[in-house]
C-alpha cells in the first residue's frame, strides 16, 4: 500500500539574475520516507531545499508541502517543518540550555510538553551535565546532534537537513544517520542534502542533481540495478594513479576513476577486459587484482555527470 504524497514539485525553477540554480525539476515525496538530494557543490540541492522550506520563492513552477503551496502560503509550510542548515542553526554565545529554550519558545512549547522535549533533546545530543556549556565550545559532533534536536523539538511532520554531515568524520556521520533513521521510524519525513554518495545508501529514495537538474531518481537499489549491465571492472594495484593516466584517451573504455584505493573502469568493447588485463600485466608485473563488479551510486553519478 503506497503512502500519501507530502511534497509535490512541478517544474520548480529558481534563477538568480542570468544564473539558473534550479532548472524545471519535478518530483514527489511520500510521507514518512527518507529522501536524499545528492550532488556536488553547486548542483542546486540547497536552493531546492530552501524553496521547499519557503525561505526563498521559486522563479517559476510550484511546490506543495504538507498540502500548502510554498509560493502563496510559506507561513503555513513553516509550521509543519523543521530545518537544519549547513551552519547547524545554533547560537554559539548561548549555552546548550539557552539554545533549547530559545527553540522551544519559537515553537510555542511550554509546561510539561517543553520539559519532555527538553529532556529528549539532551538525550539525543548526549549532553547530560553539559547544559551550561557555551554552544561554540562544544565538539562538532555534539553541536551537530544538538542542532538536530533543536530543529525537531516541536515534532514536525517534515525535517529538512541541509548538508548536516559536512565536515564530520565517518564515525560521527554513521551515528548521525542512525538518529535520522530513528526519526523516520517515529513518522517524520526526512529530506537530506549531501555530497557524500555513500550516505545516499541510507535513503529510501535518492534524487541526483547536476547543474540544477535532476539526472536520475529512484531507490538506491533501483538506480544501481538500472546500470548493473554496464561492464564495470574494479582493479586493485600498487599505482592506481599511474594506471588511470595511461587509460586516458583509450577507445575501449568509456571512463575510469579512483574510488578509495581502487580503480573503477567502464569498458565499452567486447575485449575491454582482455585489453585491461594485458595493460595491468605489463605495467604492474602481475601484482594486481581485477574483477567485474556492480556499480555503486558513486559510479552511477560519475557515469551520468562526467560528460553533461
Amino acid at each position: 500500500m503506497s503512502r500519501k504524497l507530502i511534497i509535490e514539485a512541478v517544474d520548480l525553477t529558481k534563477k538568480f539574475g542570468n544564473f539558473t540554480a534550479v532548472d524545471k525539476i519535478s518530483f514527489s515525496i511520500e510521507e514518512g520516507s527518507v529522501v536524499g538530494f545528492v550532488g556536488a557543490n553547486g548542483a542546486g540541492k540547497s536552493t531546492t531545499i530552501k524553496m521547499m522550506c519557503g525561505l526563498i520563492k521559486p522563479t517559476t513552477g510550484s511546490v506543495r508541502v504538507a498540502g500548502s503551496d510554498v509560493g502563496t502560503n510559506p507561513s503555513a509550510v513553516r509550521q509543519q517543518i523543521g530545518y537544519m542548515s549547513q551552519k547547524f542553526s545554533l547560537y554559539g554565545d548561548l549555552t546548550v540550555k539557552e539554545n533549547i529554550e530559545f527553540y522551544g519558545g519559537i515553537y510555542n512549547l511550554s509546561g510539561e510538553e517543553f520539559k519532555n522535549r527538553y529532556r529528549w533533546v539532551i538525550d539525543v545530543a548526549d549532553l547530560h551535565g553539559k547544559e551550561s556549556l557555551l554552544t561554540r565550545d562544544l565538539p562538532l559532533g555534539w553541536r551537530q546532534r544538538l542542532a538536530l534536536g533543536c530543529a525537531v523539538i516541536h515534532r514536525p511532520k517534515i525535517v529538512f537537513l541541509d548538508e548536516p554531515t559536512s565536515g564530520v568524520d565517518p564515525i560521527l556521520r554513521t551515528k548521525f544517520w542512525q538518529l535520522i533513521t530513528d526519526l523516520s521510524k517515529e513518522g517524520s519525513t526526512i529530506i537530506v542534502t549531501t555530497h557524500y554518495l555513500d550516505e545516499a545508501e541510507f535513503c529510501e529514495s535518492v534524487i541526483m542533481m547536476h547543474n540544477g537538474r535532476i539526472v536520475v531518481q529512484g531507490s538506491p537499489i533501483e538506480i544501481r540495478t538500472r546500470y548493473s549491465n554496464l561492464p564495470l571492472f574494479e582493479v586493485s594495484c600498487k599505482s592506481p594513479e599511474k594506471i588511470l593516466s595511461m587509460l586516458e584517451g583509450e577507445e575501449w573504455i568509456s571512463e575510469a576513476t579512483i574510488l578509495g584505493d581502487k580503480l573503477h573502469i567502464y569498458g565499452i568493447t567486447d575485449d575491454s577486459e582482455d585489453r585491461l588485463r594485458k595493460l595491468l600485466i605489463r605495467e604492474c608485473h602481475g601484482e594486481f587484482l581485477i574483477q567485474k563488479t556492480n556499480p555503486t551510486l558513486e559510479d552511477v553519478f560519475i557515469k551520468i555527470t562526467r560528460f553533461s
